[in-house]
């Protein structure tokens, strides 16, 4: 064994220590009478299980049922509210919500907290402190609007806004309005290059792979291109960034890679529930593959089985995603995410697994209408 699997085992093995301790600490909270929330406190009574003495590590977790999708439609949302943070004032986000009633979730701080740690993995050098960014993505009840806004404003910048909604998009696409979703795209990038064109000396940008090739599109047709707007630096996520798109965007989009001078791009993986995984660096030598890691212990991601989603499975095989949220707002063990791709293993700044290939779950694809993602 050389030193540096032996340090990885290490790193590997303090973070699952960690993982399981942090596992005890937020059963403990979601589960005792005096600081879980009502949802929680009314489930244990169905439980086969007592999680307060029961649940000693990670590997507990998978004494609870499958955790329905349901559960989260629909109200009262006070009772996910933990009542050891009551009082505290409470956001809720929503996921989509083009099949019904959405997804929604409470926030305090979650959010906040999740970009701080994102923060500190973008490098200074292409995303100044200080500087002003623009958020070219969803509005609404949509965790992404203030947590972007709040990731400027944690490193010393503003952020400037766009209107978007996302379910008129996916509205119009399934009817098959192409001619108004082309407006209404148009409409949302005419703001950006507004925001651009406007002396705010913006030098940060959040967009979906989409509106960023729209984007640049726009900017192309007016003379001008994505360097040339002074943006050093772009966080970007979603379905559609895959290695060949990254590969388009570094070189068509962007300028070349940034150790040629081209603009920065830092692709995640997120949503509402988990927070932000980042990935790995980016590279034409590893094919522009991407590899993300879930923010543990604060949340994990599984690639599972098919057929079995009590096991993940072997490294670099295929498996649905299934999530873990492990914060005091909220609690949610293994959820099945909408999401397919393959298990990675651990990487040294990230000493867990990852996933890679993040496409829409094939059994849900045709019903999974993509939009601005």
């Amino acid at each position: 064994m050389t030193t540096t699997d032996s340090t990885q085992i290490t790193a590997a093995q303090k973070a699952a220590d960690r993982l399981d301790a942090h596992t005890h600490e937020i059963v403990q909270w979601h589960f005792h009478e005096s600081t879980g929330c009502p949802f929680w406190l009314e489930k244990a009574k169905s439980l086969s299980f007592d999680p307060l003495k029961e649940v000693k590590s990670y590997a507990d977790l998978k004494k609870f049922p499958a955790f329905e999708d349901d559960w989260l439609r629909g109200g009262p949302i006070n009772r996910w509210v933990p009542q050891g943070l009551a009082g505290k004032p409470v956001y809720v986000f929503e996921t989509g919500g083009t099949t019904g009633v959405p997804k929604s979730r409470m926030v305090i701080e979650d959010h906040w907290t999740d970009y701080e740690l994102f923060s500190e993995t973008l490098p200074d050098k292409h995303f100044p402190k200080g500087s002003n960014w623009l958020m070219l993505g969803p509005s609404g009840p949509r965790r992404l609007r203030l947590a972007v806004e709040h990731l400027a404003q944690h490193r010393g910048g503003i952020c400037f806004c766009i209107d978007l909604d996302p379910r008129w998009v996916i509205k119009l696409i399934k009817k098959g309005w192409m001619e108004h979703l082309e407006a209404y795209k148009k409409h949302c990038i005419d703001q950006a290059i507004t925001i651009l064109g406007a002396g705010h000396d913006i030098k940060c940008l959040f967009a979906t792979p989409k509106l960023l090739e729209s984007l640049a599109t726009a900017l192309e047709d007016n003379g001008s291109s994505l360097p040339e707007t002074g943006i050093t630096g772009i966080f970007s996520g979603g379905t559609e960034f895959t290695p060949q798109w990254t590969r388009f965007a570094v070189e068509e989009l962007l300028g070349g890679p940034p150790e040629k001078g081209g603009i920065y791009m830092t692709p995640t993986y997120g949503n509402t529930l988990m927070g932000l995984a980042c990935s790995r660096p980016v590279t034409a030598a590893d094919g522009y593959k991407i590899s993300y890691y879930a923010p543990q212990p604060r949340a994990v991601s599984e690639v599972v089985d098919f057929s079995d989603y009590s096991q993940t499975v072997a490294y670099t095989k295929t498996g649905r995603v299934k999530l873990t949220t492990l914060t005091k707002e909220f609690f949610v063990p293994g959820f099945m995410e909408r999401d397919e791709g393959e298990r990675e293993p651990p990487y040294e700044k990230y000493p867990w697994d990852g996933v890679s290939g993040v496409r829409p779950f094939h059994e849900l694809a045709e019903a999974t209408t993509v939009g601005v993602y």
